[in-house]
């Protein structure tokens, strides 16, 4: 296996096992404050994972059709199809397990990572590195100036407040069905368009890794020197237009952008130049098969609510225990969240040690 793929799968392997404990805890009531979203402005570490898997799509992209040498409708056909597939698992969380049609979410994670997909993929098909780069700047600076500058309904323009900010204000137009939030939706789309963006930002560092005339040491020193470039560039955009998960700002793009090629670099050096992976292989495995993975912490999570021990779930009760012990009840809900990660892990492994990779 090439040692760069390694580095990514390792990358994509640590950002759902994030994703999975910052999902699950034991009670939502009893979080610790890291594990989180920021409650609106701002940032913590969960605020990083979604935008991680977004940069990773991204890197992916620049790897995989890089091999084709000639687009034809074949290629177009495989990437709407993918698309399409990771849309409708989408769709179906959403209805799971009670299938209420009437009241379904249309948006949610999923659904973005397959038109981040697929508008990455088109871009980075059609256009050149330089162009590619230029797209992605281009798309961050009209969502600020819509979100910035133009007025809604009897609002003025530059209000960014939750539910009341033009991303909303859209999406209450655009998106059929329920939203999140009711009057707003985190993974709306109208603010997929600077998440295209986050996916560019991946993009670009698969363009240096792919690249022939430099070595593993230079490739790793520019994507730190970009990293670092993009996170002060999202900390000093931060000051008129606030990072904010919430509405995807195009700071926080930058901010959280800058973070992963950072990270990404990390991971190269670490694994590719040092060869040190003695305690990678829990990343790895999970990034084998990263999104069956999350499919399955989503279905196999319902499981748990239901009632087997005093009419309460074994996630209730293991609750209740914790509560009951006068300890810290954020411990007990961590230490669920790490079980359940765990257990979808022992899952995972067994089907790596088969050679079982769900592919779509």
């Amino acid at each position: 296996m090439n040692s760069r793929l390694i580095s990514l799968d390792f990358f994509r392997g640590f950002t759902i096992a994030a994703m999975i404990v910052v999902n699950d805890p034991g009670s939502w009531k009893y979080v610790f404050a890291p594990l989180r979203h920021a409650q609106w402005h701002g940032v913590t570490p969960t605020d990083l994972v979604f935008p991680f898997f977004l940069f990773i799509v991204g890197v992916s992209i620049a790897l995989s059709l890089s091999k084709i040498e000639k687009s034809d409708f074949s290629t177009y056909l495989k990437i709407s199809k993918r698309t399409l597939i990771l849309f409708g698992i989408g769709i179906f969380l959403a209805l799971f397990p009670n299938f209420d049609f009437n009241n379904v979410r249309i948006a949610g994670v999923l659904q973005r990572i397959a038109l981040v997909y697929f508008l990455c993929s088109i871009i980075y098909l059609n256009t050149k590195a330089s162009h590619q780069i230029w797209i992605g700047a281009i798309l961050l600076i009209i969502y600020w100036f819509f979100m910035t500058k133009i007025p809604f309904e009897n609002t003025a323009a530059g209000v960014l407040e939750p539910g009341n900010n033009f991303a909303a204000w859209i999406d209450r137009f655009i998106t059929p069905g329920r939203l999140y939030q009711k009057t707003w939706d985190p993974e709306g789309f109208f603010s997929t368009i600077p998440a295209i963006s986050t996916g560019i930002s991946g993009m670009f560092c698969g363009h240096i890794i792919l690249n022939k005339l430099k070595s593993l040491k230079d490739k790793i020193i520019l994507i730190y020197l970009c990293g670092s470039i993009a996170l002060c560039l999202g900390m000093i955009w931060d000051f008129s237009f606030p990072i904010n998960k919430h509405i995807w700002t195009s700071s926080y793009v930058l901010f959280s952008s800058g973070l992963a090629m950072i990270f990404l670099a990390s991971c190269m050096w670490i694994l590719d130049h040092k060869k040190i992976q003695s305690y990678t292989k829990f990343g790895i495995v999970f990034g084998s098969n990263a999104i069956f993975a999350y499919v399955l912490h989503s279905t196999l999570g319902r499981l748990f609510y239901l009632p087997v021990i005093s009419g309460k779930g074994i996630q209730a009760s293991w609750m209740d225990f914790g509560i009951s012990t006068g300890l810290d009840p954020q411990i007990f809900s961590l230490a669920w969240a790490l079980f359940y990660t765990f257990f979808i892990y022992i899952i995972i492994k067994e089907m790596y040690k088969r050679q079982i990779f769900i592919k779509i």
